[in-house]
């Protein structure tokens, strides 16, 4: 419900479910969750959402994804998922161009 409050809390529940279904490799209810979930760009800084932007952070300060799937509590494979979704976004090739694309834009 738009304008109902806690959409942080609301957000990690989206976070934690659409983790789940990559996890099991429900595609039709990742896509029912994608079309739930879409945000537009002017809620999304970058094109990124906020899950993207944490683990952007934690790349651009050198984590491994085994680290930022600890300070997540997300698996490894997901970590895998949001960099990739990461440098699909910004348009780089590797951790260390989205690191530097972090750090020109103010979002490390």
């Amino acid at each position: 419900m738009p304008g109902a409050g806690d959409d942080d809390g609301a957000e990690w529940e989206f976070d934690a479910a659409r983790d789940t279904f990559d996890e099991l490799g429900a595609a039709p209810d990742l896509a029912r969750l994608g079309a739930l979930t879409s945000q537009d760009s002017g809620d999304r800084p970058h094109g990124l959402t906020r899950q993207e932007l944490r683990v952007l952070r934690l790349v651009s300060a050198g984590h491994t994804n085994k680290a930022i799937a600890d300070e997540l509590v997300i698996s490894d494979r997901t970590v895998d998922r949001h960099v990739s979704n990461i440098l699909t976004t910004l348009g780089v090739r590797s951790r260390s161009a989205a690191t530097a694309y972090a750090y020109s834009h103010q979002l490390a």
